[in-house]
């Protein structure tokens, strides 16, 4: 475009900007890369995240953490600064596929910071006929006595009976129902750059 004085003036186009910034990211991008992304929404069955210049891809929900969770709330926020990995990427649909939980660290590694008769606080996140599931952390979960009274997202404190690397199990009694939830554990990253290869809970 031209200004009152009759000199050239560049216009840059936000839109045409963003494309650009899109395009490469699709081009340069790879599987198994680890990219920041900033959490947009969230809805019932996933979160969605900006990776980037406004690109919003979909983390779905069984993805967010290996301790299952009722809805992504339970684990972000809108505005949240979290890392997501490159599952997959469609180019002709301009499309990432994006998961969290490989970036939460293996069974082996959640389980290595606790101990057989520590009590500890937990997450009620499963309730069955043969126990009741407690999240521990975002990566791990353990197996308590069935007990009554109880619902999904109640705050308990637990025992630690045993640890058992062989079937990574981890069995619990439940001492007491807390009155307020604890705050979900923060997210603790064990993989924050570079690539995910083959990934083995």
């Amino acid at each position: 475009s031209v200004d009152g004085g009759g000199r050239p003036r560049p216009v840059l186009s936000r839109r045409r900007a963003q494309e650009q910034a899109i395009a490469w990211l699709l081009e340069h991008s790879e599987t198994g890369d680890v990219l920041p992304a900033r959490v947009t929404h969230l809805e019932s069955f996933g979160a969605f995240v900006d990776v980037g210049c406004g690109f919003t891809s979909l983390i779905p929900l069984e993805n967010i953490s290996m301790a299952r969770v009722p809805h992504p709330s339970a684990r972000f926020r809108a505005g949240q600064d979290i890392l997501a990995v490159v599952t997959d990427i469609d180019r002709e649909s301009s499309r990432f596929y994006l998961s969290h939980k490989e970036l939460l660290g293996t069974w082996l590694e959640n389980a290595a910071a606790f101990a057989p008769g520590e009590t500890v606080p937990g997450i009620v996140r499963g309730i069955r006929d043969y126990g009741i599931f407690v999240e521990l952390s975002p990566n791990l979960s353990g197996l308590a006595d069935w007990r009554s009274g109880l619902s999904e997202g109640d705050g308990v404190t637990v025992y630690i009976k045993s640890i058992r690397s062989e079937g990574r199990k981890v069995k619990l009694q439940i001492i007491q129902r807390l009155a307020v939830p604890p705050e979900p554990s923060p997210v603790k990253y064990f993989i924050t750059d570079g690539k995910v290869g083959s990934w083995v809970y």
